[in-house]
């Protein structure tokens, strides 16, 4: 008899920060979701979801970016269809990166900052950047397609100290 547990199914990811104080730069932070194949599951993503896109098939959708952490709560959403995700797609891996346009900027630096990754009403994981202040960009999540087709997720929390155009090349490796 096969298993009845389907898996994670269809999962927000948002975030949050503080505004950069009057006179400074805005700190712009954006959600990043990163799709692998089972041919290539560390390797060079088959495609990325970030500021301004989608998902060719729309299965991944950033519903709202901020630029500058302006707002009550949380200030970016991502919406991840697993459930819809094509079969030859068998891992995301979801990471937040800070523009780094007015110079180098680490999660230390910015007040308030968080995630909360849900399905449905249920909080999967919910923290702060604590353990990679020093970073400028971070993994928070692994999904992976399980042997019955389901999706299991992995709360991960990596730092990198790269910009945000060397992390989405990087946040996939083991």
């Amino acid at each position: 008899m096969g298993s009845l547990n389907k898996g994670v199914g269809k999962v927000e990811v948002t975030l949050r920060w503080d505004p950069s104080p009057m006179g400074e730069p805005a700190h712009d932070l954006d959600i990043i979701a990163a799709t692998y194949t089972a041919e290539d599951p560390h390797g060079s993503p088959a495609y990325i979801v970030h500021f301004d896109s989608r998902s060719p098939d729309g299965t991944i959708t950033l519903n709202r970016d901020s630029r500058d952490g302006q707002g009550f709560g949380f200030d970016e959403a991502m919406t991840l269809e697993l459930d819809r995700l094509a079969p030859a797609y068998t891992r995301v891996v979801v990471g937040i990166a800070i523009q780094q346009r007015g110079g180098r900027t680490t999660f230390g630096a910015i007040g308030n900052g968080g995630f909360r990754i849900r399905e449905g009403y249920t909080v999967l994981a919910e923290a702060g950047f604590a353990d990679v202040s020093a970073s400028t960009a971070a993994t928070i999540a692994e999904f992976t397609r399980n042997a019955s087709g389901g999706w299991d997720f992995r709360h991960v929390v990596r730092g990198f100290d790269t910009d945000p155009n060397s992390f989405v090349s990087s946040m996939g490796a083991a």
